[in-house]
């Protein structure tokens, strides 16, 4: 039954993930780097100032800062995703899925860019005076398609409870505690829940207010340790990067593994497992940049575009690279384990796998936190305020569950309900790419204007 099950799960992740998805979300990232003038290399540097300064005279009502925002996105995008997931792509397409992972983040900055900005354009406040955005809100109220919206909702709530949200990182957690600390898996599950079911409680604050703290810390103290391995083995870094370009293009895959893979598949598993680790183009990003206190949709999607890019181009390739220089993409071992065992040969027997546990555990842990929350908005916009608590207990049970599901069935149906998620947000932005263009051209006339009317004034 269970392998019967399998199969009919991969037929349908092949049917989902198959060539019109990728199609669509390369293409639309594609579509606005040309049509916004390569917003995502050009404005990286002035994204990367906002994001570390306080926008003066702030009018419009948000939740929490542009910065909280911006680490509610990232603890719901930082999670296995830069740590399993990228071990799971280099498994199944070979290291040349690490390449194709960077051009759809490189492009999909751009598309997270466009989508944040409608975001903010088209909230609005639920029953409770919260922010309410997102995909759901600019398919309906931006491109007259509530039917769209209502899909959307529905995929995304798909998505926290059965994808991205619950299983993979749950399973990652009481994994990562059992290989660096010998934890039962089951007393894990239930810590994990009491913890999830204290922090929801207080809302979209006090997730904000933790991912604030977590996300910061956590990533520098990974990043510091991917330095390490690399720093140790800077010999081989030109032969690592020449292996990941070449087998991008003759579809090399582990030898311990799964042999013989195409091109069509590391083209596949590293779009897909970058969508799952940056989710551009998935619209879940939009729900947390809609919450933010700003006066500018523009300056907003800026400063969410740059998540794409720590999350992505930093972090996953720290992963990647750590994977490729220690040589255990091509072990017979997969998943966090196979992280583990590069952290454990790069850096130390004892001090690596600490640190990919406990970076999974505070990962994967903000990671369930944003997603409760991504959720939570949609099941707001589907069935109002009164349902939340319905809603909070299913995903509690879930995530209590999530800890006894076999790894390879849940990257299956993470990508499954990952994909359907991601197609009524994709036609929503090319629906209102004009708009997205529009905002972006208005808004950079009015800050050149701006700096020239000083300029004026300083020279008089």
């Amino acid at each position: 039954m269970n392998y019967s099950l399998h199969n009919l799960l991969e037929i349908i992740d092949n049917l989902v993930w198959g060539p019109p998805l990728l199609l669509l979300l390369v293409g639309t990232g594609v579509y606005f780097t040309f049509r916004l003038g390569a917003i995502q290399f050009l404005k990286l540097p002035l994204a990367l100032t906002y994001l570390f300064t306080k926008e003066k005279n702030v009018k419009d009502k948000g939740d929490v800062s542009s910065f909280a925002a911006l680490c509610t996105a990232l603890s719901a995008t930082i999670g296995t995703g830069n740590i399993v997931g990228v071990a799971t792509a280099i498994k199944l397409g070979g290291p040349g899925a690490l390449f194709w992972m960077w051009m759809a983040a490189l492009f999909g900055m751009a598309t997270k860019y466009a989508e944040c900005l409608l975001a903010v354009k088209y909230r609005e406040q639920d029953a409770n005076g919260n922010m309410l955005g997102g995909p759901m809100l600019y398919l309906e109220k931006g491109a007259g398609q509530k039917w769209l919206a209502r899909l959307f909702a529905f995929f995304t709530i798909g998505v926290a409870c059965f994808g991205i949200g619950t299983f993979p990182q749950v399973n990652a957690i009481v994994d990562a505690g059992h290989i660096a600390f010998n934890i039962p898996h089951e007393v894990t599950a239930i810590v994990l829940t009491l913890l999830v079911a204290a922090v929801t409680i207080g809302g979209i604050k006090s997730i904000a207010g933790m991912a604030s703290k977590i996300i910061p810390t956590m990533t520098v103290i990974y990043v510091t340790a991917c330095v390490v391995i690399l720093f140790n083995n800077a010999s081989a870094i030109p032969s690592a990067m020449s292996l990941i370009v070449n087998s991008a293009f003759t579809g090399a895959a582990a030898t311990g593994g799964f042999v013989g893979a195409t091109i069509m598949l590391a083209i596949q598993s590293g779009v897909a497992r970058g969508v799952f680790s940056n989710e551009s183009g998935l619209g879940s990003a939009p729900m947390a940049a809609a919450s933010a206190q700003t006066n500018s949709c523009v300056r907003q999607g800026l400063i969410s575009m740059v998540g794409t890019f720590l999350d992505t181009i930093v972090i996953c390739s720290m992963t990647g690279l750590a994977l490729v220089l220690t040589g255990v993409w091509s072990m017979d071992i997969e998943g966090a384990r196979m992280t583990t065992e590069a952290f454990s040969l790069g850096l130390n027997q004892s001090y690596g796998p600490m640190v990919v546990a406990i970076g999974l555990m505070f990962f994967a842990f903000t990671t369930i936190l944003g997603w409760n929350y991504y959720g939570e908005r949609c099941v707001v916009y589907l069935f109002g305020q009164r349902a939340v608590l319905a809603y909070k207990i299913v995903f509690l049970a879930l995530v209590l569950s999530g800890a006894f599901i076999k790894l390879d069935m849940i990257w299956l149906i993470a990508d499954i309900v990952n994909g359907l998620m991601a197609v009524p947000n994709l036609i929503g932005l090319i629906l209102l790419r004009h708009v997205v263009a529009d905002e972006t051209k208005a808004y950079f006339d009015s800050l050149k204007q701006n700096l020239s009317e000083e300029s004026t004034h300083v020279n008089a």
